[in-house]
């Protein structure tokens, strides 16, 4: 297979996230048509799709494929039947919270950048918001989404563990501080 070539797993999941799904996938043709990409699509389910289909908010098939693939392009999860609903043993969110602990996906980096041209549409005032740029690095694969959880049933006492190890924050924060050193040509004044 030539270099250019990608497998990539499509997720729609729920919600919005079909439709969101169908425009990335339409995005990325266009980039391969301009660049001499081309990118073979196969879809999977996951989130309540997935349990109204299986019972299993990310079945086998679907953890196979995005093993298999080069890259996954992933939708939305989530419906109001399991909103706020204490029965629903099996939850949506289960499915990628499974898939980013199977893939070790353990880091989500939310960059916020403000542009001039849309400071006017922000809720926050101008002289708050202008020139932030900051990257924020979240761990995913352990902690507060892993952490033992009980309620006695009479619900007089509850618990909710949060636990992380070294691995865990260190490759996080190690993560967070090479892009730190990157950003705005500033290094490490310590070395």
């Amino acid at each position: 297979m030539s270099r250019n070539y990608f497998k990539i797993a499509v997720l729609p999941g729920d919600g919005i996230g079909p439709e969101v799904t169908n425009e990335s996938v339409k995005i990325l043709n266009a980039i391969g048509s301009l660049f001499n990409y081309s990118f073979d699509f196969k879809y999977g389910i996951v989130g309540a799709d997935a349990i109204f289909q299986t019972g299993n908010p990310l079945p086998d098939g679907t953890l196979e494929l995005c093993k298999d693939s080069d890259a996954v392009l992933f939708g939305a999860i989530g419906d109001p039947s399991f909103d706020n609903n204490p029965d629903a043993k099996v939850r949506p969110e289960q499915g990628l919270l499974k898939l980013r602990k199977e893939l070790g996906l353990f880091a989500n980096i939310r960059p916020l950048k403000t542009y001039s041209s849309l400071i006017s549409k922000s809720p926050l005032k101008q002289e708050i918001i202008e020139g932030t740029d900051i990257q924020i690095y979240r761990e995913l694969i352990s902690g507060i989404y892993f952490g033992e959880k009980f309620t006695e049933e009479n619900g007089d006492y509850a618990y909710d563990v949060c636990r992380y190890n070294r691995e865990d924050i260190t490759q996080i924060a190690h993560l967070a501080f090479q892009d730190a050193q990157k950003r705005r040509k500033k290094s490490n004044p310590y070395r």
